[in-house]
């Protein structure tokens, strides 16, 4: 079947089955969080990224072969809810990206900075942090040796827009511009991009709205 990316709060997971990755994206919670599961595909070691909301329903799709590591892409609470059962259960290491691990109850094994290295098996990701939607939010970067780049943007970058940073002129122009720089700028229009609420999209479909974006102010 087609990766579409569209799933829906008590549905089945979508599962994006490239050369050497396994992407599982599931909806959970009263938010509509994703979480997605990787999992390398010549080791089958996995790892999570947001354990958001229903930790039955990750743990589930997580399955007998745990996972390796889990990520938590910002502090805000509906993308860590289920961190503490997760962490319980499956015993992983823990990343979040510096400036937001204080705000996580979970303790954070690896402190995440801009430009790190995450390894999932074979697989490796390389995190950009992203500041404005909180100070230490973080993206994750596959570049898939074998097709186009693929993007984990948490709640930074949205089909039609970058995160919520409540009215303040400041954050969002913080905000536009990592995203800009760091993910516009370096990757291609084949992008998928795969955020932390809703459907997904490609960097292609939403750069033409880039300055349509900066004007609005959000």
């Amino acid at each position: 079947m087609t990766y579409s990316g569209a799933v829906k709060v008590g549905g089945p997971a979508d599962v994006h089955e490239l050369q050497d990755l396994m992407i599982s994206k599931v909806a959970v919670g009263a938010m509509n969080n994703n979480a997605y599961l990787l999992r390398c595909r010549a080791t089958g070691e996995q790892l999570l990224i947001d354990a958001a909301a229903d930790a039955e329903t990750l743990l589930t799709l997580i399955g007998d072969d745990g996972i390796a590591s889990v990520v938590t892409t910002h502090r805000h609470g509906d993308h860590w809810q289920a961190l503490g059962r997760i962490v319980e259960v499956t015993g992983p290491r823990t990343y979040a990206g510096r400036y937001d691990a204080e705000g996580i109850p979970v303790p954070t094994d690896v402190p995440v900075e801009d430009g790190d290295t995450i390894k999932v098996g074979r697989v490796s990701l390389t995190a950009r942090h992203l500041v404005g939607h909180t100070p230490g939010s973080i993206a994750l970067i596959y570049d898939d040796p074998h097709g186009h780049p693929h993007v984990f943007t948490g709640d930074c970058l949205f089909p039609g827009g970058v995160g919520n940073t409540w009215k303040d002129p400041k954050a969002f122009a913080s905000l536009i511009d990592d995203v800009e720089s760091k993910i516009f700028d370096q990757l291609s229009d084949e992008t998928w991009v795969y955020p932390g609420h809703g459907n997904d999209t490609t960097l292609g479909a939403e750069r033409p709205h880039l300055q349509e974006w900066r004007e609005r102010g959000w």
